[in-house]
């Protein structure tokens, strides 16, 4: 959306009871009017630059709409207002006839304000009258007026951010308002949330109200990032300022940097230096004391970017972005707490997403894949404004309650500043040893927890929940008790892969040794209990190191102990994240030897083909242009074989595969019925994959956080896969991945493999 364009934008239709339509139509259209009561004639009439339009004008637009597109078409025997109307008041239809020039509306002396008031109550009683009469005949009408709505709530905060700068343009500095009393709340330095990147979907998902350009819903791909808890304060950016923020240019896009030396650009919009150094802003309650600690707004694209290359960071991509919002309810500062600006963050975790200020994206507006634009005027001006407007998310303080969700998308020119717009900082993930933060407690009252890693978990869980089928991500099997079931599952009669590749190592342990020569370090990924990496370590000619990585921190730590118990002298550094995020290794290891990654277990079958690739080039970087991978491979074979080694007779795996479903419900606040769900593994032929599945035994709901998936008997959450390969088809996987094959060795019934490989 941008307020400033008017109608350019469709709804997802959806079933709305008459009586229902009217009472929003009547809230919106009152709300309207309750906004321009602080203003006199005079203030409604006045338009204090091009991008800006009178209050009446504004009044008169929203009524013209309803007029336009619904009594006029639909309405039989409507009389317009006033057949000039069209004329003045159409924004930017071409389809729809000639209009008025958008910089002269305040010109516009005549129609009066009362007679502006006048329209507007012609339009609604004659829309009162059609939704009396039932509309059944035209399908389309619910959809119109609903839009209707959503485009007048536009125009609300339009009213108040076009009424600002009015004021701000008075010599009296004027208050919309009075002054409210001051939040005494600080804000706490920002912290990251952190996202493991991968594949992921954002868009509309047709259930509700949309405009056109949230849609089609789609994949991005997203490498790790992590996003700000916070949006930059104004004390922040006074430090920007004060180190000559607006007087380096290599801090600025070249357009930004013209556009700021063009424009005289000092400070952001509405900030006033007094005569004691200290710095003010013009607000709706008039010129304010600046507070530090509350968002810094109006701000362009052109200067987020510039503050955000100063303090070393970068803006968030909107894919980025709506990952981290949507699980989050919208709620926050919006317009009906009357603030109608920026306050200070409260609490910890992620604040303000929400609300506040309209932050901006490094996303430039353009269609989705596979966006096509609605036929007819109503959907005119979407595709057509896809060019050289940046987007924002998120809301502001004058935005109404109710008009964003997390796949709203707001677009203004890199230059624009009149509107509340702000900064929240991103950037690509950093490497950290430091242990996962404990999850929270579980959530009550349908709240989205704010521990990041719990954020993560929520998100992947909304997100695989609300496909379609349903999935889970593996990763999120192994807590402390995931962790103890995999060890068991190890241990089973039928599950081969971890005895026969134990004995394979054994086997190989010392030609391995031999090829990574002395002081080498081990890198294993997903390193769970260390049992198989011992194998290596008692061939190894004075190991340098020992990396160790696991999501799993608990076990990660107990482990690493008990191994430095049984080799004194090595080194042990552990890492405990998700392995599919970037690992970069200690400065010191740079003075060992040969770098080695070490990837047991066949857990790479657990990923698709092109994700595999994708994390093989990850340990590729790791390890560097002398390095070496040591991975375990699981070889194609009966299925009768397969399908017995994932659904074993003591019923481990059944109890591994639920402990997802536990994990939601502790951590998340889910209410999962572990006895609704029944463990599921299938052999796909045609993929060459196991597959795990968790089936629901009946019809039911699952509720996480607030948000409620609905299951249909026998549908399924696929949960894991295990890829089998041929030796050659997982050679040519590796080539492509940047490593050429040393050596293989299976055992004598070709079940398994180990592969080494070198980096090239």
């Amino acid at each position: 959306m941008n307020p400033a364009r008017g109608l350019e934008h469709k709804s997802s239709h959806h079933d709305q009871g008459i009586s229902d339509l009217r009472t929003r139509l009547e809230t919106v259209r009152r709300r309207t009017l309750e906004l321009t009561e602080p203003l006199s004639t005079e203030d409604q009439c006045i338009q204090s630059m091009p991008d800006a339009s009178p209050t009446k004008w504004h009044l008169a637009h929203t009524s013209w709409f309803f007029e336009t597109f619904i009594l006029r078409p639909f309405a039989e025997g409507y009389q317009e207002f006033h057949p000039r109307y069209n004329f003045l008041f159409n924004s930017y239809y071409e389809q729809v006839g000639p209009r008025h020039e958008r910089p002269k509306r305040g010109l516009l002396s005549r129609p009066s304000l009362p007679d502006i008031h006048a329209f507007r109550e012609h339009v609604e009683l004659a829309l009162e009258k059609f939704l009396d009469t039932g509309f059944s005949e035209h399908s389309e009408v619910a959809a119109l007026v609903d839009l209707g709505c959503h485009h007048e709530q536009q125009h609300q905060e339009l009213i108040l951010t076009d009424i600002k700068h009015a004021l701000s343009c008075n010599p009296l500095m004027p208050a919309y308002q009075p002054p409210r009393p001051r939040d005494a709340s600080r804000t706490r330095a920002w912290d990251w949330i952190d996202h493991a990147g991968g594949l992921i979907e954002i868009g509309r998902s047709d259930d509700g109200f949309t405009f056109d350009c949230e849609g089609p819903r789609h994949k991005a791909w997203l490498e790790p990032f992590r996003l700000a808890s916070r949006p930059v304060t104004n004390g922040e950016f006074v430090a920007f300022i004060e180190d000559g923020g607006y007087k380096r240019a290599e801090v600025w896009l070249s357009a930004g940097w013209a556009t700021c030396c063009e424009r005289g650009w000092q400070a952001p919009l509405y900030w006033h230096r007094a005569d004691d150094g200290d710095w003010r802003i013009f607000t709706l309650s008039g010129l304010r004391p600046l507070d530090p600690d509350a968002p810094v707004c109006h701000v362009s694209f052109y200067e987020a970017d510039a503050y955000a290359r100063w303090a070393g960071k970068r803006l968030a991509t909107e894919a980025e972005w709506e990952v981290i919002a949507t699980p989050l309810t919208p709620a926050g500062n919006f317009a009906g707490s009357r603030e109608f600006h920026p306050v200070p963050a409260r609490g910890e975790g992620l604040r303000q997403i929400y609300g506040d200020v309209w932050e901006w994206t490094a996303s430039a507006y353009c269609p989705y894949p596979g966006f096509l634009p609605t036929s007819g005027a109503v959907g005119e001006y979407n595709g057509k404004f896809m060019s050289g407007q940046m987007v924002l998310r998120g809301g502001s303080c004058a935005t109404p309650e109710g008009h964003v969700r997390p796949t709203y998308r707001n677009f203004f020119y890199p230059s624009d500043r009149w509107q509340f717009s702000g900064i929240r900082l991103a950037d690509d993930y950093q490497t950290s040893t430091v242990q996962v933060p404990p999850l929270s407690e579980p959530t009550e009252g349908g709240e989205a927890p704010s521990d990041p890693s719990a954020l993560a978990f929520l998100n992947d869980v909304v997100v695989g929940l609300s496909d379609t089928p349903k999935s889970l991500q593996p990763k999120w099997f192994y807590d402390g008790e995931g962790a103890e079931l995999f060890e068991a599952i190890c241990k089973l009669p039928e599950y081969y892969l971890t005895r026969t590749e134990s004995d394979i190592l054994e086997t190989a342990a010392p030609s391995i040794a031999e090829a990574l020569g002395r002081n080498a370090v081990l890198v294993e990924y997903g390193s769970g209990a260390m049992a198989k990496v011992r194998l290596l370590l008692d061939h190894l000619s004075d190991p340098f190191a020992f990396v160790a990585i696991d999501i799993s921190g608990d076990q990660l730590k107990q482990a690493a102990r008990e191994l430095g118990t049984t080799y004194p002298g090595l080194r042990v550094h552990t890492v405990a994240k998700d392995f599919t995020k970037p690992i970069f290794l200690p400065d010191y290891l740079t003075k060992a030897g040969r770098h080695c990654a070490f990837f047991p277990g066949s857990t790479i079958g657990n990923f698709e083909r092109s994700e595999a690739r994708y994390l093989l080039q990850r340990m590729r970087l790791t390890v560097g242009d002398t390095g070496a991978l040591l991975i375990g491979v699981d070889l194609e074979k009966n299925p009768a074989h397969l399908e017995a080694a994932y659904n074993d007779s003591a019923g481990v795996t059944a109890r591994f595969n639920k402990n997802i479903l536990a994990r939601i419900n502790s951590e998340l606040g889910g209410d999962a019925n572990l006895d609704a769900f029944t463990h599921h593994a299938t052999y796909n032929a045609e993929k060459s994959r196991v597959e795990m599945h968790l089936k629901s035994l009946r019809d039911q709901t699952l509720t996480v956080a607030g948000h409620k998936f609905r299951f249909a008997k026998g549908e399924t959450i696929h949960t894991e896969n295990s890829h089998k390969f041929s030796i050659n088809g997982f050679q040519a996987l590796a080539a492509a991945a940047g490593f050429s094959l040393a050596r293989v060795w299976t055992d004598a019934d070709q079940l398994f493999s180990i592969h080494l490989f070198d980096a090239v």
